[in-house]
């Protein structure tokens, strides 16, 4: 069994169960967060959406009923209602003829309003004036209603239903007289049609989604667009303080609307399956792409691994059939690949010089060779990094790959500007510190692609200033890791070198358009930057930190700079700009 694994323990099937192991793990990432993030801002455009539909129509009841109100405010100032009521008051009881009358003046509350069934006039004492006959006021609502009208002081009082007529709804208006010191004189009593209050189309343009309650006094349900809804205790729905509640075994999106004229309360109630409609074509649209990029990563992945171990395979049968028949030179040329036959090449010089080795004496080739192999390995320098990179750029010429060649040679003129020996070149021009962070940029653009654009501009003027070297890298890469790649759209850097006001230094700022730094983290960050603390937790400004402590370390209170050396600008509304100060004459020595 042990066998049977070691036979798929290859370089290929690691390189490529590698690549799966990343590219899962991607895309769980990326599937994760993507749909997190749409499906939050989904139901957050829903509630706002729905808000605003509770408000619209609200606000179409209010009209309605504003209406009402000022006709039954134009029918209590009459003057002929005034005249009678004030009779009445004084005693002197209306006629058939004058209680008649009433109706020229009562009218135009059935005229212009929509869903009035019935306007009623009743004096101070409870007596019915109009229409002529009928029993009291008192017969009609209870007391402590008729308290409120007269308390209200000519505001109109709406009730709730009917308990009589339970298709009505109750709206009672105490009328003051304005001759005698608007001394109660009567009320009015208007009796509207329950479906004025019900709201049958949608307002938000998906009929059937929503449903809309009116709630008056007491948790008294007015009208409802859905007749299930007339069972339901309503009184946990007015006191709920969440967003989301659940109905037997529906889940619904709670919207509550208080009207100021009625003090009623207006609800809305939206599935959330209505809601996660969309959700669910995306969880689809990430499943399907994730499959999709999955077979097309696992093919890409088999193809490359494939070319790049197949020399490779080639090279061990060949030094295998060497070694089976004797120390015995291999052909120079078995592949294309520039480091394969490096590599041949030197076989093929330690086989040549261990014959010779041979011949003299055994155990002196033996010491030899491993003489020869520990020089070998001490030849491990960073110029071979370099020589393969150099060679890798002029293969990719030959084939036409004219654009990763071009990376090939910022990444290796990357590799040395920044790997150099001990004590050598710690002091760089500007204009070499900025052809750095090009490089720099240059590489990451290749990696985000279309998600970052970046710009770098400073004066020609100030190119020779000399300054320590590496200082402004770790403030670019601050900028691409924390604002550009937490970004779920493009995103940009900008390096800026300016004049100081005091001419004496020069200003570099590293900006980005990302999230920004909340206040908390960013006060912990400048607190480090004044006490030289050193931030515990990763992510939380140790690269500005080691900025800040080599500014202190190479220029130091001689220079005249700035305490700290550093200056950051951000914010939650999105972006951060770190900004260093670099005194124009000092130098290396």
């Amino acid at each position: 069994m042990r066998v049977r694994l070691n036979r798929w323990n290859t370089l290929r099937n690691q390189m490529l169960v590698g690549f799966l192991f990343v590219m899962m793990i991607i895309l769980v990432v990326v599937g994760v967060v993507t749909f997190d993030s749409v499906s939050r801002l989904l139901k957050n455009n829903a509630e706002k959406h729905i808000q605003q539909t509770a408000i619209q129509a609200n606000g179409r009841l209010e009209a309605v009923l504003s209406q009402i109100d000022s006709l039954t405010t134009q029918v209590a100032t009459d003057q002929y209602v005034q005249g009678l009521l004030l009779n009445e008051r004084n005693g002197k009881q209306a006629t058939f003829s004058e209680r008649q009358r009433l109706l020229t003046s009562i009218k135009i509350v059935q005229t212009y309003a929509d869903g009035i069934t019935s306007v009623e006039m009743y004096s101070s004492e409870n007596r019915r004036l109009f229409p002529l006959d009928g029993s009291n006021l008192d017969k009609k609502i209870s007391l402590e209603w008729i308290v409120k009208a007269r308390e209200s002081k000519g505001r109109i009082v709406w009730v709730g239903i009917d308990p009589m007529e339970p298709d009505t709804v109750l709206a009672i208006r105490s009328i003051s007289l304005m001759d005698q010191w608007f001394m109660p004189g009567g009320y009015l009593l208007v009796r509207m049609d329950r479906e004025v209050f019900k709201i049958s189309e949608s307002l938000s343009g998906e009929a059937g989604k929503e449903t809309m309650l009116v709630i008056g006094q007491n948790y008294t349900l007015i009208a409802a667009n859905d007749e299930r809804f007339a069972a339901v205790n309503i009184k946990p729905l007015i006191e709920a303080d969440e967003r989301w509640v659940s109905i037997g075994k529906e889940k619904y999106m709670l919207v509550k609307q208080q009207s100021d004229v009625t003090g009623w309360t207006f609800l809305i109630l939206t599935p959330v399956s209505a809601i996660t409609d969309g959700i669910s074509v995306l969880r689809t649209a990430i499943l399907v792409s994730a499959g999709i990029g999955s077979l097309l990563f696992i093919v890409l992945s088999f193809l490359m691994s494939t070319i790049i171990t197949r020399p490779i395979f080639k090279l061990i049968k060949t030094m295998r059939s060497a070694r089976l028949g004797g120390l015995k030179p291999i052909a120079t040329q078995i592949s294309s690949t520039i480091e394969i036959n490096e590599l041949n090449h030197t076989y093929n010089q330690m086989v040549e010089h261990m014959n010779e080795l041979i011949k003299l004496v055994y155990e002196k080739e033996i010491i030899q060779s491993r003489t020869e192999l520990k020089a070998l390995q001490a030849q491990i320098h960073p110029h071979f990094l370099f020589n393969t990179l150099e060679a890798l750029y002029w293969a990719l010429q030959e084939k036409q790959e004219e654009e990763l060649a071009e990376y090939v040679v910022a990444m290796a003129d990357l590799f040395r500007y920044t790997i150099t020996g001990p004590n050598k070149e710690e002091w760089v021009t500007l204009e070499d510190e900025l052809e750095h962070i090009e490089r720099y940029l240059l590489i990451m653009k290749m990696r985000m692609g279309e998600r970052m654009t970046w710009s770098i501009s400073s004066p020609s003027a100030y190119a020779s200033v000399k300054m320590p070297k590496l200082l402004i890298q770790p403030l670019v890469e601050n900028a691409i890791l924390h604002g550009i790649e937490s970004k779920i759209e493009a995103g940009s850097v900008s390096v800026t070198v300016s004049l100081a006001d005091d001419n004496m230094h020069l200003v570099v700022t590293v900006e980005d358009d990302g999230k920004g730094i909340d206040e908390e983290m960013l006060r912990t960050i400048v607190t480090a930057l004044h006490t030289g603390t050193i931030p515990s937790a990763k992510g939380s400004g140790m690269g500005i930190f080691n900025v800040q402590q080599r500014l202190k370390l190479y220029y130091g209170g001689v220079t005249g700079l700035e305490q700290p050396g550093l200056t950051i600008r951000s914010g939650n509304h999105g972006g951060t700009a770190v900004s260093l100060r670099l005194p124009i004459q000092t130098g290396e020595n």
